[in-house]
């Protein structure tokens, strides 16, 4: 096995063609020898066919006491002789006549007719002989009758020799072909192959040739496409994000050292309360900060989480409980009810505050985006409250949107049931 698997070609072309070829040559074997053996035995029973059909007319004519002493050739035999039980020729055909008995009937004990195959003079063909014997009015007699076998035997030879040349021609030709499909079917996987080899983390932007037929390796390239959308999605969304956390997390860090400095320049007791509270209020921010980063970080790692009882107050109202509580005027509410047909539950919160205008219900979710920049950073927030919300709903198969109202901000997150809930 060893041996078989270093000598095995790594390529699949050169696999496909190997495997193809040996098939074929299995196949071409298999019905060359059924084609043989049945064209040899359809022969071989002509033969004995005719040489059987002029042992019964002699048989016949021999029982009847009207054999004559020169026998006509018919039904295709090659001779005929009749040999009394001395072993003396009675009758013969022409091409026989004055040679002696040509062959011994090869009876078995309890038997009357004998078939055999044999040179019985020199032709140069095999014979196929047929020796019957029967009771006529001087004694008991043995007819045989010989049919050439030459057409058996040249078709043998033309058969030998059409398969000996043809067989290896058709497997070349077979490999040829093989070889030559499977180059062009492999083609646009190779330039595929070319082309990934050149995207790298800077070039993100290439996609691969899609063939233009619709085969397996034409789906197989648009496959690839969609994925490398996907990872290019995925390393733009990754860099705009460390861009972004880098601005926010510079502005509370540029806040504490200017407090600090401020601190060490002026080192007046009564300041340090005002800069001690400051500087306590960027900590808390960056932290924070920091916070939420780690989460949405742990979010994008983590796969779906599997579909288990959840308590819906625990797993959402804190974000976007915080969200509406610094956007809203006087007001928050929050709605939790079950949709049966469509086997969801919905979870509601809105605020009376500015609400979130039409043009910009799905950028609310983008991570650090802020409607109110300067009002946003007043308050603390960072633009990411939403997005978690959002991705935390993702993870338990649901979903989270911004949804019209004419009073302020109404957030919605709609999230399948449980199975055992009705």
């Amino acid at each position: 096995m060893r041996l078989v698997r270093h000598l095995w070609p790594e390529s699949v072309r050169a696999r496909a063609t190997l495997g193809a070829t040996a098939v074929v040559a299995l196949a071409l074997t298999a019905a060359s020898l059924v084609l043989f053996a049945l064209l040899h035995a359809n022969l071989q029973r002509n033969a004995n066919d005719a040489a059987t059909a002029q042992t019964d007319t002699v048989r016949q004519l021999a029982a009847q006491g009207k054999l004559p002493g020169l026998l006509p050739l018919s039904h295709g035999a090659d001779f005929i002789q009749v040999v009394d039980s001395r072993g003396r020729v009675m009758a013969a055909s022409q091409n026989v006549v004055g040679l002696p008995v040509i062959a011994k009937a090869r009876l078995h004990k309890g038997t009357s007719r004998a078939t055999w195959s044999g040179e019985p003079f020199g032709e140069g063909h095999r014979q196929r002989i047929v020796a019957v014997t029967t009771r006529t009015p001087h004694g008991a007699v043995t007819v045989y009758a010989g049919t050439s076998l030459r057409d058996a035997d040249a078709a043998d030879r033309i058969t030998t020799m059409a398969l000996g040349f043809g067989t290896p021609l058709l497997l070349a030709t077979v490999a040829l072909v093989t070889w030559w499909v499977t180059g062009r079917a492999l083609r646009p996987v190779e330039a595929i192959r070319s082309e990934v080899a050149e995207i790298t983390g800077h070039a993100l932007h290439r996609r691969v040739p899609v063939p233009a037929a619709q085969d397996e390796v034409a789906s197989l390239a648009r496959t690839m496409n969609a994925t490398l959308d996907r990872l290019e999605d995925a390393v733009v969304r990754q860099r705009r994000f460390i861009a972004d956390a880098s601005h926010e997390l510079r502005s509370p860090i540029a806040a504490l050292r200017t407090q600090f400095e401020v601190a060490l320049a002026h080192p007046d007791p009564a300041l340090w309360p005002d800069l001690v509270s400051d500087a306590l209020a960027d900590t808390v921010r960056l932290q924070d900060l920091a916070s939420d980063l780690l989460l949405l970080a742990r979010l994008d790692a983590a796969d779906p989480v599997s579909r288990l009882p959840q308590d819906l107050a625990e797993l959402c109202l804190t974000n976007l409980l915080d969200n509406a509580q610094r956007h809203a005027d006087h007001r928050v509410e929050v709605a939790l009810r079950t949709d049966p047909d469509a086997e969801l539950a919905v979870l509601e919160v809105s605020d009376d505050g500015p609400g979130i205008p039409d043009a910009d219900r799905e950028r609310v979710f983008e991570r650090f985006t802020r409607l109110d920049d300067a009002r946003s950073r007043d308050l603390g927030g960072a633009g990411l409250g939403l997005a978690i919300s959002r991705d935390i709903a993702h993870q338990h198969h649901g979903t989270l949107r911004a949804e019209p109202d004419p009073h302020g901000a109404r957030i919605v997150a709609y999230l399948p049931l449980s199975p055992s809930r009705p």
